[in-house]
């Protein structure tokens, strides 16, 4: 959709999940014209990959927990937020504004509803988070990226839209360039990570799997797994134990050129994971975080299982020998694997940050329109009006 440049608002909260897609948002808006800012705390301030065009703001957002004592701190600190948000809005002046979830959004978005601007939120989970459920009701438009979404209401449906989960530029380059040879007698690339904190489970479970495939088989891997600092050398003590290559690392700069590699992924089931492994197309065995919030880990590995892309292991039930078991089941054949790619492939939604800027163009016409679109006498208050009451009350 063109039209004179605007200005959007994105929240997020700090950490990868969240600002990933958000990152992505701000740099199709911006190819378009328009001109972006973000909201966000501390920790999202100072993430890696922060595009360079895109100023922070940093507000503070209360957290609300299971202690009842902590609430008030939590509420206190959501209304500052919110009346910065309603400072910032009257000098940027959004056309909309966008919450990717997490605390930090919950302000803006108030302050969005109050002000009068068009808001959307963006679900990244097949599980609706905290949050962006608080403002399901509030905003205009729920955007999605997963067809089935646990804990949305059936009342919300008319304004949600699936969008799919936009990911980082270097991988979805990927997806046209075809999965990596894999023959009976080839290498099997094998990439292992938990996320961006690592996985311990992992790093007790993966190579006594790996070592109990055929001879064979086993003798084909290369590895490459992502471990926690104080797990590495028990781990390259277990892979050299085992006789098996691999390539160990607390971080690796490159892993979309990893992911391209890869014949098979390992790993957690977070909602950025499956939105990379089915941009480029790669077959994984999924170990859903036990403690993720809704269990919306095992939520978000459901479609690719489903489809099959992907093997989920509850992690009560990820041993060696279970591992070892779907390796086989994948790897054991070349087109066993082939086909498990395409289908993980086929999961992929490539537009997803095109589609979501294409949501967001559509809520940032200028005032008339916002008026008619709203309901003439009944729209909501411009934000220099909502600023004031805010400041009256």
């Amino acid at each position: 959709m063109s039209g004179a440049n605007r200005h959007y608002v994105l929240a997020a909260g700090g950490t990868g999940g969240h600002l990933i897609p958000a990152f992505a948002l701000a740099s199709e808006l911006e190819r378009r014209g328009h001109h972006v800012a973000l909201v966000t705390d501390t920790r999202g301030a100072e993430i890696p990959g922060k595009p360079d065009f895109l100023p922070a703001h940093v507000l503070p957002a209360g957290r609300f927990g299971k202690n009842p004592l902590r609430w008030p701190a939590g509420i206190k600190a959501v209304l500052e937020g919110r009346s910065m948000a309603l400072r910032l809005f009257e000098t940027f002046q959004p056309s909309a504004v966008i919450g990717f979830g997490g605390y930090p959004s919950l302000p803006t978005l108030l302050a969005a509803t109050s002000a009068g601007v068009p808001s959307v939120i963006h679900e990244q989970n097949a599980v609706l988070g905290r949050v962006n459920r608080l403002l399901a009701g509030k905003v205009d438009a729920i955007a999605t990226a997963y067809p089935e979404i646990n804990r949305l209401k059936p009342k919300f449906a008319d304004k949600v839209h699936l969008v799919g989960n936009p990911v980082r530029a270097e991988v979805l380059s990927l997806r046209e360039e075809p999965f990596p040879a894999f023959s009976e007698e080839g290498l099997l690339r094998v990439l292992v990570t938990g996320g961006s904190q690592g996985a311990r489970v992992l790093s007790e479970v993966v190579p006594d799997g790996l070592a109990m495939l055929p001879p064979a088989l086993r003798a084909r891997l290369q590895v490459t797994q992502q471990c926690r600092p104080e797990d590495l050398e028990a781990v390259r003590e277990r892979f050299a134990n085992h006789d098996i290559p691999a390539e160990l690392g607390t971080y690796f700069e490159d892993m979309a050129g990893r992911l391209a590699d890869a014949h098979l992924f390992i790993g957690r089931a977070g909602a950025s994971t499956i939105a990379e492994l089915t941009a480029v197309g790669r077959p994984a065995i999924l170990i859903p975080l036990p403690i993720a919030t809704d269990d919306h880990q095992a939520a978000n590995a459901r479609e690719l299982v489903k489809t099959g892309g992907a093997r989920s292991i509850r992690q009560h039930k990820f041993e060696a020998k279970e591992l070892a078991k779907q390796i086989q089941a994948l790897a054991q054949r070349p087109e066993t694997l082939a086909t498990a790619a395409h289908a993980a492939w086929n999961c992929g939604r490539p537009k997803a940050a095109k589609d979501l800027a294409d949501l967001v163009e559509s809520f940032g016409g200028d005032e008339m329109m916002d008026v008619i679109r709203v309901g003439g006498e009944k729209a909501r208050p411009s934000s220099k009006e909502a600023l004031a009451k805010d400041r009256a009350a």
